[in-house]
């Protein structure tokens, strides 16, 4: 089972909504589904007459589609003109059906869906496994609790002790990534190279948000080189040679397809602080060496510090959700470039991490600033 199951589970005791579970490709989300409601019709919108049935939008041909099923999962329904539409008039005119359905480019679909299906759905996301997932599937772990993300909020951080090297998995997630299929097919290179290039570029160029397929793919090798740094925009214009507009709008569609996210600096305003920039961190890093073609030993790699980086706000960042902490996440940089690499907000309280495979001194600096915040050092022997 995955860390959002319970809630899947439970949207329909509580909502009568549409349920829509977003994700990238070959995170999970068809697996699980399948699993929670066995008894459902499914149907991929892959395949073809599928696809050309439900953008007829016609309600009799939904009604033979479905026949007495009471539970449809519509799987991968961003490939077809008007998803919303098609979920609308279901929803609508079939009130018993409980409609479930996936996408892997919140691009299109929220596009699409959010005025059609306004007051209508429940939006869920999916995300490559967290480590406690990863160690609870293959058995090393008993329980889905990450207690490695709960104790940012104790008193007291420290180490948590287990009966297993959590140096060995922390580098091997570090280079491998936390795909659901890298539990079965460990350390496959050619697997994450064929992933890579499916959840990078099959969803965008069939849905022609792209125009130039060879200006996406060095973008997202430059980016992918830049993880964990300030990223300039007139830069990249000025290396790939496009127009800032279009380095914009290619960004987003991959933060919309689940490849990157952004983190933006926490500020209060104070006039020493970095407060427009952002920087860009990948959703998994086995899929961000793939980019790269890098997936050589961490201790002959100059960017271990940089993919460490990755590797604990990307799994902050999942156990927040799963957990629903509400916590929001920043980075902080004064104009003199003292920096904390990530800043946790869940309400009024503040907390500075600073992240580093080895161990580092306490920053001072934004201790100084926020004297009322909390401060962590987070490091490969401490993060778990």
């Amino acid at each position: 089972m995955r860390a959002g199951t319970k809630q899947l589970l439970e949207h329909f005791t509580i909502y009568n909504k549409v349920l829509i579970l977003l994700g990238a490709r070959q995170v999970g989300k068809t697996t699980l589904l399948r699993k929670i409601f066995p008894d459902a019709l499914y149907y991929s919108v892959d395949n073809e007459p599928v696809r050309k049935a439900l953008e007829s939008y016609d309600i009799d041909v939904y009604r033979a589609l479905i026949g007495t099923k009471r539970q449809i999962i519509l799987d991968e329904i961003h490939q077809i003109n008007d998803p919303g539409r098609c979920a609308k008039i279901i929803f609508d005119h079939l009130p018993d059906i409980q409609l479930i359905i996936t996408g892997s480019s919140s691009f299109h679909i929220r596009n699409k869906t959010t005025e059609s299906l306004a007051g209508r759905k429940i939006d869920y996301y999916m995300y490559p496994l967290t480590i406690q997932e990863y160690l609870y599937q293959n058995k090393t772990l008993d329980t889905l609790e990450s207690g490695y993300f709960q104790k940012l909020f104790a008193n007291d951080f420290k180490k948590l002790y287990y009966h297993f090297d959590t140096a060995y998995f922390i580098n091997d997630f570090m280079i491998y990534g936390q795909y659901p299929d890298i539990l079965n097919m460990p350390k496959d290179t050619v697997f994450l190279k064929n992933l890579a290039d499916s959840v990078i570029f099959k969803d965008i160029m069939e849905l022609h948000l792209i125009e130039n397929r060879q200006l996406a793919a060095n973008l997202l090798k430059l980016l992918a080189h830049q993880i964990g740094s300030l990223v300039n925009i007139a830069e990249l214009s000025v290396s790939l040679k496009a127009d800032q507009r279009t380095i914009k709008r290619y960004i987003e569609i991959f933060e919309d397809s689940y490849i990157i996210f952004k983190l933006y600096p926490f500020t209060t305003n104070k006039r020493d602080e970095v407060t427009k920039a952002f920087k860009v961190y990948f959703h998994d890093t086995g899929l961000r060496n793939a980019v790269i073609n890098d997936f050589s030993a961490i201790e002959t790699r100059s960017d271990k510090g940089a993919l460490f980086e990755n590797l604990v706000i990307a799994e902050y960042m999942k156990c927040n959700y799963y957990s629903k902490s509400d916590c929001e996440f920043y980075f902080w940089r004064t104009k003199n470039q003292s920096e904390v690499d990530l800043v946790m907000k869940q309400g009024d309280t503040i907390t500075g991490i600073e992240i580093k495979y080895t161990k580092s001194r306490v920053n001072r600096s934004f201790c100084n600033h926020y004297p009322e915040a909390r401060f962590i050092s987070v490091n490969a022997d401490n993060f778990l």
